[in-house]
């Protein structure tokens, strides 16, 4: 019987230490909301500067929605001002991305918007 409690106290320190290191990636993660109270408007692509994104901090992204849109897009798509068919194309107004690691590309694609400015490159490490 002994041999069963040592197994059940060494599974239970496993599961304890297990929850520590996720509770510890969860409180890592930020949020940051795009362009600060300004929100997502045109030439928000500035507001990432001297900042250092994480792969799972959060992008809020905050806009009148009758006016703009955001679309993750690939280097392509950002480059181009373009999104491929069957984006998905985020329209709530308040929007919230996670970071994936390497860059992640924002435009919107109202026409127009996206040559004027209203888009944004983010890299997370």
């Amino acid at each position: 019987m002994a041999q069963g409690s040592d197994s059940a106290r060494a599974t239970a320190v496993v599961m304890i230490a297990l929850l520590c290191v996720l509770q510890f990636h969860v409180a890592e993660s930020a949020v940051y909301v795009v362009g600060g109270g300004s929100g997502w408007t045109f030439n928000s692509a500035g507001w990432t500067k001297g900042k250092r994104f994480r792969a799972g901090d959060v992008l809020v992204f905050n806009y009148n929605s009758a006016v703009h849109n955001v679309v993750a897009v690939s280097a392509a798509g950002y480059k181009g001002c373009s999104s491929p068919r069957g984006s998905s194309v985020l329209t709530t107004g308040k929007d919230r991305v996670t970071l994936r690691k390497g860059t992640n590309y924002f435009i919107c694609s109202f026409a127009g918007h996206c040559q004027a400015g209203m888009k944004m490159a983010v890299t997370a490490v």
